[in-house]
């Protein structure tokens, strides 16, 4: 793996004309979310104090058709990214012990994570002095249970998943599938051959929508503004706050105390390396469509590809500390005193217990409505409460997404330094080329051409 795959970009791809002076700069993919953002918040400011209709429309088809191209691709995306991840595993020494490392690792950032959100709740009190009520909320068209959860694991067809996207069902039969191939060794190289075709084919189609992003950043932060408006925003500051500060703690300082002192790697490093996930994350709002860059930025970091290519597809549909942790901890203390319900210890560690065991139900799409029904519902709260919080959603799914993004990465790297079969000399070398550079082909071509050595694992 090359110690710094964009730093090379090829000549080429930069238009030229008959000398040096004339050559046309390339703008930043950072550079160009930024602008995506100032101007879509522009645009949504004029749209609502004009009274713009036309331009309401407009920014909300826009955000709409951004989102609609990242949904287009994760039903097949999430199927065989699962089963090749599984099969790649076969290259890897005591690929059972990684994989088991990894779910604790999980584990264990979940449990972080719903503390923090836990006691950032419990000291600033969300949900008093909103001038909410109960009557503000509305009972939510999509609902969590336990008895949902687990009976909606398995599919009574193999259509069904992928026409409904239901991406915990299409994560099911995906397992199934790559433990089977495993199980026919030779005989199942013909489907893992056109299985690792597809994915790529996935992946590249992604990537020409990604490359749409700032786009789609003016649509969606636009009519974000443009609809819900600054007043309504106000209502839910504390709460909108409370989201950002206890995202904004995992991920710049949980997570670079445990780069620090367990993976003993540069904190600064892995986000200058991470950061091109991150900040595509913070817009798209999807973890399974920004699977494809965090997949590339884990590998830059010294992650060896067959074993990020099991962690960041895993991580993507279970690996949720922003969605599943943070959240809904946050949201069942706000509603709970909306609605003037008292919760008690044991409530706490339910709402704890959820999250590290169903954070699955969040399946990595944008929003984070299942799991916060499955945490209501386990507690007994009206679900009506989530109506609630539907307003400001898209607002504070950005920064949970970031946040469960930045975590994907992050227990790979950890479990790979752990087992030492990170490389450090990659990880020490990383930086926040831009996204664009990750989607050249040429990049694998070299970085396969190299001398590569066995993944050796530590007993």
């Amino acid at each position: 793996m090359s110690a710094n795959p964009a730093s090379a970009a090829p000549e080429a791809e930069q238009p030229t004309g008959s000398g040096s002076g004339s050559r046309i700069p390339r703008v930043p993919f950072w550079a160009q979310i930024v602008a995506g953002l100032v101007l879509g918040v522009l645009l949504g400011w004029l749209a609502r104090s004009q009274g713009l209709g036309w331009l309401v429309t407009t920014l909300d088809e826009i955000g709409s058709l951004f989102v609609q191209l990242l949904k287009l691709a994760v039903a097949p995306l999430v199927f065989f990214a699962i089963l090749v991840s599984i099969t790649n595993l076969r290259q890897v020494n005591n690929a059972a012990r990684l994989a088991t490392r990894t779910l604790l690792w999980f584990m264990i950032t979940s449990l972080i994570a719903v503390a923090i959100g836990l006691a950032i709740g419990l000291i600033t009190n969300p949900g008093s002095g909103t001038g909410l009520t109960p009557k503000d909320g509305a009972l939510s068209e999509t609902k969590g249970s336990w008895i949902d959860f687990l009976t909606g694991i398995v599919p009574d067809n193999v259509i069904t998943p992928f026409t409904e996207l239901n991406v915990l069902q299409i994560v099911f039969m995906a397992a199934v599938a790559g433990i089977a191939a495993l199980k026919l060794g030779d005989r199942a190289k013909p489907i893992l051959t056109l299985s690792q075709s597809i994915l790529e084919l996935l992946q590249k189609a992604l990537w020409w929508v990604i490359r749409l992003a700032p786009i789609g950043t003016v649509g969606l932060i636009g009519y974000a503004i443009a609809d819900y408006g600054w007043d309504l925003i106000g209502k839910y500051a504390t709460f909108t706050a409370d989201v950002y500060i206890g995202c904004a703690l995992v991920m710049f300082g949980v997570y670079p105390l445990l780069l620090a002192t367990v993976a003993k790697v540069s904190p600064l490093q892995f986000f200058k390396g991470a950061w091109p996930a991150i900040q595509l994350a913070f817009v798209s709002r999807s973890s399974v469509g920004t699977m494809p860059v965090t997949q590339k930025v884990t590998e830059r970091l010294g992650v060896p590809k067959e074993y990020a290519s099991f962690a960041v597809p895993f991580g993507a549909t279970t690996k949720m500390d922003g969605c599943a942790a943070i959240y809904p901890a946050l949201a069942a203390i706000f509603i709970a005193q909306i609605f003037d319900v008292q919760l008690g210890i044991g409530d706490y560690l339910l709402i704890a217990f959820v999250s590290v065991i169903g954070s699955a139900a969040t399946a990595g799409l944008t929003g984070a409505t299942v799991m916060l029904t499955l945490t209501l519902s386990t507690l007994g709260l009206p679900l009506e409460g989530v109506g609630l919080l539907m307003a400001i959603d898209p607002i504070l799914d950005m920064m949970r997404t970031a946040t469960n993004v930045a975590g994907q990465a992050l227990v790979p790297v950890i479990v790979a330094a752990r087992e030492k079969i990170l490389d450090h000399d990659a990880y020490n070398s990383a930086s926040a080329s831009p996204i664009d550079s990750f989607g050249d082909t040429d990049r694998d071509e070299v970085r396969d051409a190299e001398p590569k050595s066995a993944v050796p694992v530590t007993a």
